[in-house]
């Protein structure tokens, strides 16, 4: 029998990737270009910027979002209960920007159960009146990337960009790895890194002898 002596052989650890977000120019673009679409009373556009803001204001998961049903809002008290992995249960704060986003659209969603009926259930319906299935969600998601010429990004970068601009704001991590339903803080340990590389960058380009 011949030793196979790669066997003993230790394979280099390799980085993490860093996660893709968007930065400040960007977001600002992305809620514009949204919030233009939705000055109307139309029910498409006015519930994907409540999408979008949801996304931003809480840092959750696509299939978070997804699976979220009336019950789980408390606009009152502006907040979210979250399902994410394994079934575990969260409670998320939500911005007032996204708290008057989602009122708006929740009225017309009304009007949209009314007229055609539909799933009574599900917070974010399609225009028959069926929850919207996640890839519809990216569909509409990246149609706002595409907006704004944003290339190279998809759904998760949300949440990437919820997590990034929380630490650069100073933001406790364990507060976020909490908000972000985290089992280990190490998982989001590595938007520190993104953080970080930011900095090295606005150093490197500012300081005269960097």
């Amino acid at each position: 029998m011949v030793n196979n002596i790669a066997r003993g052989a230790k394979v280099p650890k390799l980085d993490k990737r860093l996660p893709t977000y968007l930065d400040r120019k960007q977001t600002e673009a992305l809620f514009a270009w949204s919030e233009s679409r939705a000055e109307g009373d139309e029910l498409g556009p006015t519930r994907d910027l409540a999408i979008l803001e949801l996304f931003y204001s809480t840092g959750i998961r696509l299939s978070e979002l997804g699976g979220m049903n009336l019950e789980d809002l408390d606009l009152l008290s502006d907040q979210v209960k979250v399902r994410g992995k394994g079934r575990k249960e969260r409670i998320v704060p939500v911005g007032s920007r996204a708290v008057l986003a989602l009122r708006r659209y929740l009225n017309l969603r009304e009007s949209l159960i009314g007229r055609i009926g539909g799933d009574r259930r599900a917070v974010f319906l399609s225009h028959r009146g069926k929850r919207l299935a996640p890839r519809g969600i990216q569909r509409i998601v990246h149609a706002m990337f595409d907006g704004i010429g944003a290339d190279g990004l998809r759904v998760h970068s949300l949440r990437h960009t919820f997590a990034t601009h929380m630490l650069d704001a100073g933001a406790d991590l364990r507060a976020v790895q909490e908000l972000l339903g985290h089992a280990s803080l190490s998982t989001t340990q590595i938007y520190t890194h993104t953080s970080v590389e930011r900095l090295k960058k606005v150093y490197n380009q500012a300081h005269p002898r960097a």
